[in-house]
């Protein structure tokens, strides 16, 4: 069971699954960096069951594309939720987007105080600048975490 622990005076964070895939495909980006810097205090990431077993399906299912193997996914997505403020999501105001899938982010996303979504398609994520959520990429947001240092 999944309980509330965020830090409220952080930058609070939901993962599209395409930015974790994209930080395992290439060391050299912007989603890899924002990994990198988990443990740097200038955000947290949440996570829910679903999303967490979201990203197990696609980074398994698109795993012959990655350099690492099923075991080093599961080593992962155990160390993500380690680390998350996971959260229950017990309300479903589907559909709002396009995509059933990206509708799980934002709910969850309204549910963790989160006033970022880091997505690789903003477009997927158009609309939920009127819960008070910006969707932007890894690039976008590491500059605004730069901004705080």
């Amino acid at each position: 069971m999944c309980g509330i622990v965020y830090d409220t005076n952080m930058n609070q964070i939901i993962l599209d699954t395409n930015v974790v895939y994209s930080a395992l495909r290439s060391r050299k980006g912007a989603s890899f960096r924002l990994l990198s810097l988990l443990h740097s205090g200038k955000y947290e990431i949440n996570l829910s069951v679903p999303l967490v077993l979201e990203y197990e399906d696609v980074l398994k299912r698109k795993q012959l594309t990655l350099s690492i193997s099923n075991e080093q996914i599961d080593k992962l997505l155990d160390y993500l939720y380690r680390v998350c403020n996971c959260h229950d999501v017990y309300f479903l105001w589907r559909p709002i987007l396009r995509d059933p899938g990206d509708d799980l982010i934002l709910e969850l996303a309204v549910r963790a105080g989160c006033k970022y979504i880091l997505t690789c398609n903003k477009a997927d994520f158009a609309g939920v600048n009127k819960f008070g959520i910006q969707a932007v990429t890894a690039k976008e947001f590491l500059k605004v975490i730069e901004k705080l240092s």
